[in-house]
Order: C-alpha cells, then structure tokens, then sequence
C-alpha cells in the first residue's frame, strides 16, 4: 500500500474528525471509502455520457438497428424450427 500526504482545509477535516469518530473508523479508512464511491460515480457518469453521445451518432444507431434485425431473425428462425 502506497502512502498519499494531502493537506485538506480546517472545516473538511473537522467533519472528517468528527464522523470517524461517530463511526469508530480510521480517518485513513472514510477517505477510502468515500474515494471509492467518488470514483465509481465519476465512471458511471462516463458510461452514461458515452451512451449519450452514442444515442445521437447516425452510424451507431444504423449499426444497432442492423444488429437488431439480424438478432430478430435469427428468433424467427428459432421459432420456426
């Protein structure tokens, strides 16, 4: 484990203080925590805005919509087997 040196401003530490202590965790450990879920929702918010610009792109949605039929006729072949 690689250690991280950061200064934080006085009223961020204090809160951080504060609720360590009100969840008997290592200040180190709600930093982690918190980064964590930070992180996942920067990256989910990429997902979405990906699949945003994907939605407008002429060529994706010509590209799904061939997909889309390919995968429908292979169930009608299915079914009719």
């Amino acid at each position: 484990m690689a250690t991280f040196t950061s200064s934080l401003p006085d009223s961020l530490l204090e809160k951080l203080s504060v609720l360590a202590k009100e969840l008997q965790l290592p200040k180190n450990r709600l930093i982690e925590n918190a980064l964590e879920l930070y992180l996942e929702q920067v990256e989910k918010a990429s997902y979405i805005k990906s699949y945003q610009q994907a939605a407008t792109d002429k060529d994706i949605l010509k590209v799904a919509e061939e997909g889309m039929q390919e995968y429908f006729t292979e169930l009608n072949d299915t079914d009719a087997n």
